[in-house]
């Protein structure tokens, strides 16, 4: 949902531009996560020939039906969230 996010708020993303904005996420998961949404038909890499390599990430139209539904789901989980997360998480 995290990645989903990021690259939705800013329509395309770079690698490394998505890894510094979601915090504490190691390089495994990155890309084991967005070869499965890849894979998947939610996200689109585009690859450029050049050097340094340049690599895309951006939601297919397929992705950008999701977001809807998991913004509905973040907001039923800060509803039910206890009320010290809650604080918390509004803080982050």
């Amino acid at each position: 949902m995290k990645i989903m996010y990021q690259i939705a708020c800013q329509k395309v993303l770079r690698y490394g531009e998505l890894k510094r904005s979601i915090l504490g996420i190691t390089h495994k998961v990155l890309s084991s996560q967005l070869k499965e949404l890849e894979e998947s038909g939610i996200v689109k890499r585009v690859q450029y020939s050049q050097t340094p390599p340049k690599v895309e990430y951006s939601l297919t139209p397929r992705g950008k039906t999701l977001m809807p539904i998991l913004e509905e789901m973040c907001k039923w989980g800060m509803q039910y969230l206890p009320d010290e997360q809650r604080i918390h998480s509004s803080v982050n």
